[in-house]
């Protein structure tokens, strides 16, 4: 990457569309209803999903925006079974490790209501797994190193579109950050300067499955306008 200033170019935006206020008022409630029925899932059926999907889902992710358009994500889909269950039984040693050693008794405590536990059956039962990684920095052409900025933001930001992508889709998802999670990038054979930041699981909800009994903060809770 030249560390030269370039002249900035600039193209005509004709992608953007502009809407009627009541149209405006009624595709944001619609869109706000649709994400208030988005739920955590921790079952899921092994039914499978086209791959197209997640493809389209992660496709959607790509478009958010970064620091400098670096765009410092990478997104490993994983379908394969067996890498599943790799993945799975590293997660579980270091899941273990978190609530027998690590994990103080306040954040159990924090945890208890959702009632997990160091067993992580989903990711072996979903069909798929999205291992998302943020570059710390870029390597160019002749692999010397560049700078990334606001890479966990920006891949943050990300990861939030891929969410509400696969729940537009109809799929439900899991966020899943065992801590450390350095075995991620040894299974799925990533460079050195790309960092795990959250595995997310995808697939059907398994039949009569249950979520915990909790609720989002109302709008005045979390809604300052000044």
């Amino acid at each position: 990457m030249s560390t030269t200033s370039a002249t900035p170019k600039f193209l005509p935006l004709t992608t953007w569309h502009e809407y009627p206020q009541p149209e405006m008022q009624q595709r944001a409630s619609a869109f706000a209803d649709e994400m208030q029925r988005r739920r955590t899932v921790r079952e899921y059926s092994t039914r499978p999903v086209p791959r197209e999907v997640i493809l389209e889902a992660v496709r959607a992710a790509a478009s958010a925006p970064s620091g400098a358009n670096l765009q410092p994500w990478h997104f490993v889909i994983v379908e394969s079974p067996g890498v599943r269950k790799t993945i799975r039984d590293a997660a579980e040693i270091e899941e273990r490790e978190f609530y027998t050693r690590r994990a103080p008794d306040e954040w159990l405590a924090a945890l208890a209501p959702l009632g997990t536990d160091e067993n992580k059956p989903f990711l072996e039962d979903a069909p798929y797994l999205i291992a998302i990684f943020y570059q710390r920095y870029g390597l160019d052409a002749d692999g010397r190193k560049f700078k990334t900025y606001y890479a966990p933001e920006s891949v943050g930001i990300a990861t939030g579109l891929l969410i509400g992508a696969l729940h537009h889709a109809g799929l439900a998802t899991l966020t899943h950050t065992p801590s450390p999670m350095g075995f991620l990038r040894e299974i799925l054979h990533r460079p050195i300067n790309e960092t795990p930041y959250l595995l997310l699981v995808a697939g059907y909800p398994a039949d009569e499955v249950k979520v915990p009994d909790i609720r989002r903060k109302p709008a005045s809770e979390i809604i300052t306008v000044v």
